[in-house]
């Protein structure tokens, strides 16, 4: 991975040698902290690099930051600002990525989350595929459980949870597989190491509702809306068993690092025809297109790092779409 050259760090961009941190940091030692993932596009016909729905992105964070007691002076406007000027900074003119902290900087021994004090930061990378097939990633069931919201609020991005993540993740790749889906404590499909999973069978839809220890995601939200609004796909939010995942006609995981990534196979077992299937790939195809600035409906969802762009001319810009 590329070594950023700035970051974010205690309220100015700075060189990324200046962020520094003792090892006795409260965050490192508890994992008392959450994070966030950000995409940024390069649109080579405008020259212009977009982050996707950055604001959707930083609420998340500070909603992640209240679940752990932490009560922040920045304002979701300052920190998309903060953004922003990272990247202008960085010069990135490629697909990067933005990742986002927030952690009790405090140098302190003690189990707590009271009379702390949190901090922020970010830095970027240039950043590519997440799962390397992309188009035809092999999934396994985990034998891990995910976290249960009475837990570890699977809701928020808890930087300490995420050890349930590695558990999963690793136990996939050493068996040889590209990702796995882990079930919750009711024994039903939750989501994958780091990403939301959507099903389809007889051309709808299904995803796991918010209450099966899942993460809220974003791109799982965008998703949504493509699916219904633009393709024409009805998705059902509900609880699905795993034996589901071995019928399904075409099987999906979403995310900020994922994208869409299409899995054509599960515990040994072929998904539909072994192939990515129509959904999926008209779906991929749309969202590129979307996240890139390239559909002027969903312009909005799009923040320009450099100089403003103007929207595509075959279309009218909509009123900001903001998806519950």
């Amino acid at each position: 991975m590329t070594r950023p050259r700035f970051a974010y760090f205690r309220g100015r961009t700075v060189p990324y040698e200046d962020a520094r941190l003792g090892l006795l940091t409260h965050t490192l030692n508890y994992g008392t902290g959450a994070f966030a993932g950000l995409r940024g596009y390069w649109n080579e016909d405008e020259k212009q690099l977009f982050v996707f729905r950055p604001r959707d992105h930083v609420k998340r964070l500070l909603d992640s930051a209240r679940l752990l007691r932490m009560n922040l002076p920045d304002s979701a406007e300052d920190l998309v600002r903060a953004i922003a000027s990272l990247l202008a900074a960085e010069e990135l003119r490629t697909n990067c990525y933005v990742r986002g902290l927030v952690f009790y900087g405090d140098e302190a021994i003690g189990v707590r989350l009271h009379g702390l004090t949190p901090e922020v930061a970010f830095v970027a990378v240039p950043f590519g595929l997440y799962i390397e097939k992309a188009e035809g990633a092999h999934l396994m069931t985990s034998a891990w459980r995910r976290v249960d919201d009475n837990t570890i609020p699977p809701r928020g991005k808890i930087i300490g949870s995420y050890v349930n993540s590695a558990l999963i993740k690793s136990d996939a790749e050493l068996a040889g597989f590209d990702e796995a889906l882990v079930l919750n404590s009711q024994g039903q499909v939750s989501e994958g190491s780091g990403e939301n999973v959507f099903v389809a069978r007889g051309g709808r839809v299904v995803t796991p509702p918010v209450t099966s220890s899942i993460l809220e995601g974003i791109t799982r939200r965008t998703v949504m809306a493509l699916l219904g609004d633009e393709l024409g796909v009805a998705v059902d939010e509900r609880p699905i068993d795993r034996t589901e995942l071995y019928l399904a006609d075409e099987l999906f995981l979403t995310g900020t690092a994922a994208q869409i990534t299409a899995a054509t196979a599960i515990d040994h077992r072929p998904i539909g025809n072994g192939q990515m299937g129509p959904i999926t790939t008209a779906l991929r195809r749309l969202f590129l297109d979307v996240v890139s600035g390239r559909v002027a409906k969903y312009r909005d969802w799009c923040l320009p790092v450099y100089a403003a762009t103007p929207a595509p001319a075959d279309a009218a810009r909509t009123r900001e779409r903001v998806l519950a």
